[in-house]
């Protein structure tokens, strides 16, 4: 078991690097396309299946079965980053662990909200969380301070929206926004725009 523990966390190592090497060419790696969320957060618990069993944390999924201007894989890696966060920061003291998944939508996107019930974030520590190589106050040495930095990188790439919210010792709400088509392109165009 702590073998496959092990190798577990070396994939997700290097899945972080090839993403991030991705990610400097990321216009020639990523299709935005419609994607079915339900489907991209059911093979993010698939692969994390062992992992959340062995932590005893409850993976909960609700209103998700819709469609979102997304590439699928990359999407897939960043929720992956995000679950393997909630993961890593479980807070032990709790005789009940979880992470909820729910999607909302109205005219102009969707938003797609990942709820745990870990340790949560220092509030001293919230604004730099997407800086790369932050590692925080948290106190877990192999952590690499990549994966959030990646996500929002990658979010910003696809026109998507990340933002993140905790309180200390009570929970951590990250949400991901995907915009809808004209507002999707009014997005892409401000990014492209300021990124000149």
């Amino acid at each position: 078991d702590r073998m496959n523990t092990q190798i577990r966390r070396i994939n997700n190592y290097i899945e972080q690097i090839l993403y991030y090497v991705r990610s400097e060419n990321a216009e020639k790696d990523y299709i935005i396309n419609d994607a079915r969320l339900s489907k991209i957060i059911s093979n993010v618990a698939l692969k994390n299946k062992d992992d959340l069993l062995e932590n005893d944390i409850t993976f909960e999924v609700s209103n998700a079965d819709r469609i979102v201007l997304t590439d699928a894989k990359w999407m897939e890696f960043m929720l992956n980053q995000i679950v393997n966060n909630s993961i890593k920061y479980k807070d032990k003291t709790k005789t009940e662990s979880y992470i909820k998944m729910s999607a909302a939508e109205d005219k102009k996107c969707i938003v797609l909200e990942i709820l745990d019930n870990g340790i949560g974030i220092n509030a001293s520590d919230l604004p730099r969380v997407f800086d790369k190589s932050f590692t925080g106050e948290n106190g877990y040495s192999k952590a690499t301070g990549m994966g959030l930095y990646i996500v929002k990188k990658l979010c910003d790439k696809l026109g998507s929206k990340v933002s993140i919210e905790s309180v200390k010792g009570e929970y951590t709400r990250v949400k991901i926004t995907f915009y809808k088509n004209d507002f999707y392109k009014e997005i892409i165009d401000s990014n492209e725009s300021g990124s000149m």
